[in-house]
């Protein structure tokens, strides 16, 4: 399990001590949840996200654990270098929007055909409780030919999770190489 400490001041100064100190400024939040200003040591948290096996992964801040999901992320445009993380607290039963992470499975044969494999949403917007939250939507391209896509509504939904972006946005397709 991740474990961070809890970040008593939120000035500038202290924040940038810490990041000197190798660690990661996070933000706890979720509904009904009193938003808890965290830091994780760089590194750990990295090998932690890397590592997990589901979209929601524990972490322990003081003496409190919290099943989260990476809302959102920022990097030093020059070192790619993590510099924030934001962390949406996982409740069950609790209805709530999450951003789930699309896969692709095979190779299309469009790319013998001179395609090439474009990525237009890497993840899907969805509505549901924590218990019900998918992992990932995995979509099997194999068949994909050159002007091909596969389009929100091909998706597998599972019971009791809801998409909220359009039927007719395309996630991948081939097309032509220029």
């Amino acid at each position: 399990m991740l474990e961070g400490i809890i970040r008593e001041s939120i000035d500038k100064k202290s924040t940038k001590a810490l990041r000197r100190d190798g660690f990661l400024i996070a933000n706890i939040y979720g509904k009904g949840v009193e938003n808890v200003n965290a830091a994780f040591k760089n590194n750990e948290f990295v090998k932690a996200v890397k590592n997990k096996t589901s979209l929601a992964f524990p972490v322990k801040v003081g003496d409190k654990e919290f099943k989260v999901v990476i809302q959102e992320y920022q990097k030093d445009p020059v070192t790619s270098q993590l510099l924030h993380v934001d962390l949406r607290v996982v409740q069950d039963g609790v209805i709530s929007r999450y951003l789930v992470p699309v896969k692709t499975v095979g190779t299309p044969k469009g790319l013998k055909n001179k395609g090439v494999l474009i990525h237009s949403k890497k993840r899907i917007l969805v509505k549901c409780s924590g218990d019900n939250l998918p992992d990932c939507f995995t979509l099997d391209v194999k068949d994909l030919d050159v002007g091909d896509s596969l389009l929100v509504r091909d998706l597998e939904v599972p019971q009791n999770v809801k998409v909220l972006d359009e039927d007719r946005v395309s996630i991948v397709g081939v097309i032509k190489a220029k």
